[in-house]
């Protein structure tokens, strides 16, 4: 009897002369590249130091593109969204100690939105581990530590037999869903040791689905069919797991009212006549989903933006599909079922019974225009004509980033994404100078189609030092820049609460002047010439700055 774990591959006459003879001049660099390569990956980011530069010096033998930033963090935020574009993990390779610690604000951001990041970062010397304090440059007492409570897994090689099985487990570990962003540590000596260990060919890091459980998907099923008033809750987990229509099918199944989360933009058509678009900001949304005899929510922890600022108190049953088991339940009592969007989905398509109901399509426009009447009575027609420009402007399969910025925090709410997975932004974990680096890392998998970035000047100021790499590697991005002169919505926030802001004003540069000193072709815009200057820069090759003195107001919360 053969036993599937009795099969071995056995390798052909030239596999086995190859592994023999391996090229002369590797190091523990190339078994690093030469295993991401063999998992498929195509591109890689980074930043060299000194104790990495065996990775790099390797990066010259390999098949490998690189894209190379100018901060860490900012190298960081590119591979989140080349891992959020593409599905694909997206290798990152880091030195020790300062260049390691400063992308930990990008891991956090990719951990909080489930990309899939492989980070590589090196050691100091082995000689120098386990925490003796003997002086080396960058060294730190335990740098996994720092990485622990960031990533979703930690991963280390101390030797070179160790490196392929090493970024193997991490790889698989950074695809399990949920996505997430992993850490390898690789001490500098074997990093630049020569090797005689054979080439890395290919490998399989597939991970396993995460599959529900029948008698779940049996019970809410059930619920949906029979639900009065059900709704559903569309988050990033739909649109990560490739599950918008399949959502869309059971919603018209069931005739179920969808509202999208920030993080699930586009999972569903914007225009739908089951639409309740994005407005979770809003106490006429708030109100419905509580109404509810029955809640799907679909790849949501409901945190703190998706809930109103945990006001939100449902009053029916809730479902919830969530493929990170540790947000099962964690804000609301539910019927958790464990398990990816699509399969999950798949599964209630084939159990459950249509059900009709006349009345949502008129309950849906009744909260929409609700919410419309509430926004227009605040007299915020600039910030309304800004984001119509930016939607006319950009072409409906052309992805865009957003940083921390008052038209971003409309933009959740108000903005038609059109398609899935075009629509990013950096709400997750909420740090400043996400738009730019992730723009540039969503070019780098796509040259092809433009890119947005859309940042305030404060945010901005995080990112100047990557217009090089813009301009050096030709990405296609288009950065607009909304200049109010501070950190804006920190304004707003402390002369809300305190009747004056304090530290929020900021000395910026002309940052068109400072653009074109990059060689980046630049405009200053009005709102009025916003829509006619974006879709000029979409339509020139290479990295553009549109820069838009402007001063914006965010529409009155409804949570407090």
């Amino acid at each position: 009897m053969t036993h599937d774990h009795d099969i071995v591959l056995r390798p052909t006459p030239q596999q086995t002369q190859a592994a023999l003879n391996p090229p002369a001049g590797r190091n523990g660099g190339d078994l690093v590249v030469e295993t991401l390569q063999g998992l498929g990956a195509t591109t890689v980011f980074g930043l060299p130091g000194q104790h990495a530069l065996g990775m790099f010096d390797a990066l010259r033998r390999s098949s490998l593109s690189y894209v190379g930033l100018r901060v860490e963090n900012n190298a960081g935020f590119a591979a989140d969204a080349y891992g959020r574009i593409t599905g694909e993990v997206a290798p990152l390779l880091l030195s020790t100690g300062p260049g390691a610690l400063m992308s930990l604000a990008a891991l956090q951001e990719a951990a909080a939105a489930s990309a899939p990041v492989l980070a590589v970062g090196s050691q100091v010397p082995s000689a120098g581990l386990g925490g003796g304090r003997h002086g080396y440059l960058h060294e730190l007492r335990d740098q996994q530590a720092s990485f622990r409570d960031v990533v979703k897994s930690v991963h280390t090689a101390r030797t070179q037999s160790q490196i392929p099985s090493a970024i193997a487990a991490a790889w698989e570990s950074a695809l399990t869903a949920p996505h997430g962003p992993v850490w390898v540590e690789i001490p500098q000596d074997v990093l630049l040791a020569q090797t005689e260990l054979p080439v890395v060919t290919a490998m399989d890091a597939t991970p396993d689905e995460v599959v529900p459980r029948p008698e779940l998907t049996a019970v809410a099923a059930h619920l949906l069919a029979n639900a009065r008033r059900p709704a559903i809750i569309a988050g990033g987990g739909a649109v990560r797991s490739d599950a918008c229509g399949k959502l869309l099918a059971l919603a018209e199944r069931i005739d179920a009212p969808v509202v999208t989360t920030f993080g699930g933009k586009g999972a569903f058509p914007w225009e739908h006549p089951l639409s309740l678009q994005s407005w979770l900001e809003d106490r006429h949304t708030t109100d419905f989903l509580e109404d509810a005899d029955v809640l799907l929510v679909v790849g949501s922890g409901l945190g703190e933006l998706s809930s109103n600022y945990h006001t939100f108190a449902p009053r029916g049953r809730v479902i919830q599909i969530e493929a990170d088991a540790g947000k099962l339940g964690s804000n609301h009592d539910c019927l958790g079922i464990h398990a990816d969007a699509r399969l999950a989905l798949s599964a209630l398509l084939e159990t459950v019974e249509p059900r009709q109901d006349e009345t949502a399509p008129e309950r849906v426009r009744t909260v929409l225009a609700a919410v419309r009447e509430r926004i227009d009575a605040q007299e915020l027609t600039l910030e309304q004509r800004l984001l119509a420009s930016v939607r006319e402007a950009l072409p409906d399969t052309s992805p865009s980033f957003w940083d921390m910025t008052i038209l971003a925090y409309w933009a959740w709410s108000a903005f038609d994404a059109r398609h899935p997975n075009t629509m990013h932004s950096a709400q997750g974990a909420g740090g400043l100078g996400y738009g730019f680096p992730a723009a540039l890392g969503a070019a780098a998998a796509d040259p092809t189609r433009p890119v947005l970035a859309v940042s305030g000047d404060g945010g901005a100021m995080y990112s100047i030092a990557e217009l090089a790499t813009a301009r050096q590697y030709g990405l296609p991005v288009t950065w607009l820049i909304v200049d109010d002169g501070g950190y804006g919505i920190l304004r707003e926030y402390m002369n809300d609460a305190f009747g004056e802001a304090t530290a929020t004003e900021l000395a910026r540069p002309d940052f068109v002047a400072l653009a074109e000193s990059f060689g980046v072709p630049a405009v200053r815009t009005t709102p009025e010439s916003l829509a006619e200057d974006l879709a000029k820069s979409f339509t020139e090759p290479g990295p553009s700055v549109v820069v838009l003195p402007a001063v914006l107001r965010m529409f009155a919360p409804t949570h407090l």
